[in-house]
């Protein structure tokens, strides 16, 4: 392979990961990769090295990048390229996910297991931290990135690209990123958000406005506000939250403002090793305000009857919580 088209082949994968890049780059890529059949496989072998470094232990993967830099003609020419797949590894693998030759990509899915956090980054450069039960779908195109948190929870830190939108789904509330940092929970058709940097806009599908929301069913929540949005009525309410309390989940900890039982117990069973189930429907509309560690539920479960008039026991493997007088 011709040393040259390599390295041009590199600064191509490098100028294609900046997500404020201007659509031209694309089109020039595509007539670079036209013009000669050895340019595109030129670059599929770039690519090929970055998956290959992202599958490399951290130490295994330094010691690759410092023989790339080690002096010599050729090294000297593939150090842009070493440089920025070791910043960007867990980027490359989507790279034909965002890049492709499709305008749209087919869905990726990530599913959490019960007690299970992970950190994702997408193929633009955003990252998510995703709750325990929690389910992502990310369709990515040039036009739009959209994301549906089928439920669960999920933090948001979005690289920001007036072209390409990021907007999130989740139930009947899409929330669109304008430069942010932001929390996501859902709950059946019940959702939170809770915002930490920057602002977003929130709409509701369900066409009703909300008690703070506008005529359209819309409106914009900044950095400290948390918007609640409840199915039963259609509305959008605003309340305030600090950062801590915002992604105090991704330590162990699950923080719950004015919410009903019957959805901090929804929550709690993401992180559970014993399911946990509500017998009589009136308990769920009891209103929780309160911090439950992940790794002390069992003792959370203990004293909640000092806290709500309700009778806790153990059938089968799960917690029933259920009325006194219930035999």
């Amino acid at each position: 392979m011709d040393e040259k088209i390599l390295h041009t082949a590199a600064d191509w994968w490098t100028r294609l990961r900046d997500p404020n890049g201007a659509g031209a780059t694309m089109e020039q890529w595509l007539e670079w990769t036209s013009a000669d059949e050895r340019h595109l496989e030129a670059f599929e072998r770039v690519t090929e090295l970055g998956n290959q470094l992202g599958t490399l232990d951290d130490a295994t993967r330094q010691q690759f990048v410092r023989e790339f830099a080690r002096p010599g003609p050729v090294r000297r020419r593939w150090i842009p390229l070493a440089a920025a797949a070791s910043a960007a590894l867990a980027l490359v693998g989507g790279y034909f996910a965002w890049n492709g030759f499709a305008a749209n990509t087919a869905p990726q899915v990530y599913v959490n297991a019960v007690a299970q956090n992970r950190n994702i980054t997408l193929p633009d450069g955003s990252t998510v931290a995703l709750g325990g039960a929690s389910t992502l779908t990310m369709r990515f195109s040039h036009g739009e990135r959209h994301v549906e948190l089928g439920g669960g929870e999920a933090f948001f830190q979005v690289v920001h690209n007036m072209q390409r939108p990021f907007v999130v789904t989740a139930g009947k509330v899409s929330i669109r990123d304008v430069g942010t940092a932001f929390d996501v929970r859902r709950t059946g058709q019940r959702v939170t958000i809770a915002v930490t940097q920057g602002r977003v806009q929130i709409a509701d599908h369900g066409g009703a406005p909300g008690s703070n929301a506008t005529g359209t069913g819309s409106l914009e929540a900044v950095a400290g506000q948390l918007v609640s949005y409840d199915p039963a009525t259609s509305a959008m309410s605003i309340g305030s939250i600090t950062p801590e309390q915002a992604t105090a989940w991704r330590s162990d900890r699950l923080e719950f403002i004015n919410e009903p039982l019957g959805v901090v117990i929804a929550n709690v069973n993401r992180y559970s090793t014993r399911p946990v189930h509500i017998a009589d429907a009136d308990l769920e509309t009891l209103t929780y305000t309160g911090t439950i560690k992940t790794g002390a539920i069992d003792s959370w479960l203990d004293a909640l009857p000092q806290v709500f008039p309700l009778r806790v026991s153990e059938n089968a493997g799960q917690v029933i919580l259920a009325n006194p007088e219930r035999k």
